[in-house]
């Protein structure tokens, strides 16, 4: 409706006085919007005919329930509120950059590589673990082994490689994994050599996604011990596009992305990789 009437997203948030980034989130559906939301934008374009409100109202108000029915609203016992936002966000995106420098990211991980991961260094109980898998491998399944997925950017840190996660046999299934998804044409698969030094990646790992949508702001996912948080603000984000853009000059090219886990493969062959648990 908004593009029949030739506006942008910035017209529209500005008529209505909110951010550009609320009317991406409605527009996209990964946030509901209220029924006193649809009537203002309805009256601002145009749409008075009560048939016609009302229709839409209902469509709306089916869309809510809906909502309630997404993916993981049922794991509130072991996912934040900012990590299902953050999931959220994640189904919509055209473009997945992530920098790793502690463990692989979930989206790459092997079932070995979690459960060694969640049981071991995250002290997560049996049902916890078996729910956050559940988790790890549906996202897994929607957006690394999806046709015409988001295109997926990975920086990981070379002792990333080596650190052996569940064992040497575990690490090592890992690795395998991990050249397979880095052949496939929407990932690419970058690593950050130890001998690079002193590199914006040491300022920690995060995820940024970003949208093809007009006036779509991205979004920025942090995580660690005090817990996580989702943010979207220009000023947030584009401090973060800054360190991609240094990573990007200064990581491995994608190319030597197979010499590397050939190299660490070695290692971990030759058991000079401490083993964690």
């Amino acid at each position: 409706m908004r593009a029949i009437l030739g506006l942008t997203q910035d017209e529209v948030a500005r008529t209505q006085e909110w951010s550009a980034a609320k009317v991406h989130r409605i527009e996209k559906g990964i946030s509901p919007i209220t029924k006193n939301d649809l009537a203002a934008l309805l009256r601002s374009y145009g749409v008075t005919d009560p048939l016609r409100v009302d229709e839409l109202q209902r469509l709306a108000q089916a869309a809510r329930r809906q909502r309630q029915k997404l993916p993981y609203s049922t794991y509130g016992d072991v996912l934040t509120l900012e990590a299902r936002r953050f999931f959220a966000y994640e189904q919509n995106a055209d473009r997945i950059s992530e920098v790793a420098m502690l463990v692989l990211p979930g989206l790459l991980q092997t079932p070995a590589y979690t459960r060694a991961l969640l049981s071991g260094g995250h002290g997560t109980d049996s049902t916890r673990f078996t729910r956050l898998a559940e988790i790890r491998a549906d996202r897994q399944q929607r957006i690394t082994a999806a046709d015409g997925g988001p295109r997926l950017h990975f920086y990981l840190d070379e002792a990333v490689l080596t650190r052996a996660i569940g064992g040497p046999s575990t690490m090592l299934e890992q690795l395998d994994h991990l050249g397979e998804l880095s052949r496939r044409p929407t990932v690419t698969v970058r690593i950050i050599p130890l001998a690079l030094g002193a590199n914006p990646g040491l300022r920690g790992s995060f995820v940024l996604l970003e949208f093809l949508a007009e006036g779509a702001p991205a979004v920025v996912y942090l995580e660690d011990r005090r817990g996580d948080s989702v943010e979207d603000a220009p000023e947030v984000t584009d401090g973060f596009r800054d360190v991609l853009a240094e990573l990007a000059r200064d990581a491995a090219p994608a190319d030597r992305t197979a010499a590397a886990l050939d190299a660490a493969r070695a290692v971990l062959r030759a058991g000079a990789a401490p083993q964690e648990r």
